[in-house]
């Protein structure tokens, strides 16, 4: 990743050392014009925007009742996308796994047309991507927030129930083009992606959202 702050907390954070768990909250500057946005971890976020850190403060004084909810709230995030002209996007589970050595466990066509759907989709939220197909699923590698390599999948509905989102999840970790670790977001609400992520060996960190430019 990128010698940004951001990065440093990221890769800090996938080695198992995080913000101390005090209830505060750290501001950094966006590592891109195109990122901005909060990241929850045990009683500490960090808010990555190019601002005043004292606006930040102001305002998750206002934004809810509970200082550690506040950076996650509703009051908070909308004021944010206020002042900065965003969309406000999910609240996402971030996990993290490490790269593995040898052959993925499925075989996968890598997709070379710039203009597929999935991949015009990738490279509205990341860099250097690359799809690959395989019958009943779609893998995406992509650096995204931060310069960090993400993970996304698809499973058609035909083929959900044979646990091809795990062999997804875990080839994703085989097939990473470098550096250590690959990061995935999952909607906590999707019960069937956590658990296929956290069956591939993604470990949970923290929650994330990013607000996008219209």
């Amino acid at each position: 990743m990128t010698d940004h702050a951001l990065a440093r907390i990221l890769d800090d954070a996938a080695g198992g050392m995080f913000p101390p768990s005090d209830g505060s909250v750290t501001v950094v500057p966006q590592p891109s014009e195109r990122e901005a946005g909060v990241l929850s971890f045990s009683a500490h976020a960090v808010v990555f925007v190019d601002g005043d850190p004292g606006w930040v403060a102001g305002t998750l004084a206002e934004a809810a009742t509970d200082p550690l909810a506040a950076p996650l709230s509703p009051g908070f995030l909308t004021a944010f996308a206020r002042r900065t002209g965003r969309v406000i996007g999910n609240t996402d589970l971030l996990t993290v796994a490490g790269r593995l050595a040898g052959e993925p466990p499925l075989v996968m066509t890598e997709i070379a047309d710039r203009a597929h759907p999935r991949v015009v989709r990738a490279l509205d939220y990341r860099d250097d991507v690359r799809v690959w197909s395989t019958p009943g699923g779609v893998l995406v590698l992509g650096r995204g927030v931060a310069g960090r390599w993400e993970a996304a999948i698809e499973v058609a509905p035909q083929a959900r129930g044979r646990g091809l989102g795990r062999a997804l999840a875990l080839t994703a970790r085989h097939l990473l083009p470098e550096g250590d670790v690959v990061w995935a977001q999952q909607a906590p609400g999707n019960a069937t992606s956590v658990r296929a992520f956290q069956a591939a060996g993604y470990r949970p960190v923290g929650a994330e959202v990013l607000l996008t430019q219209p």
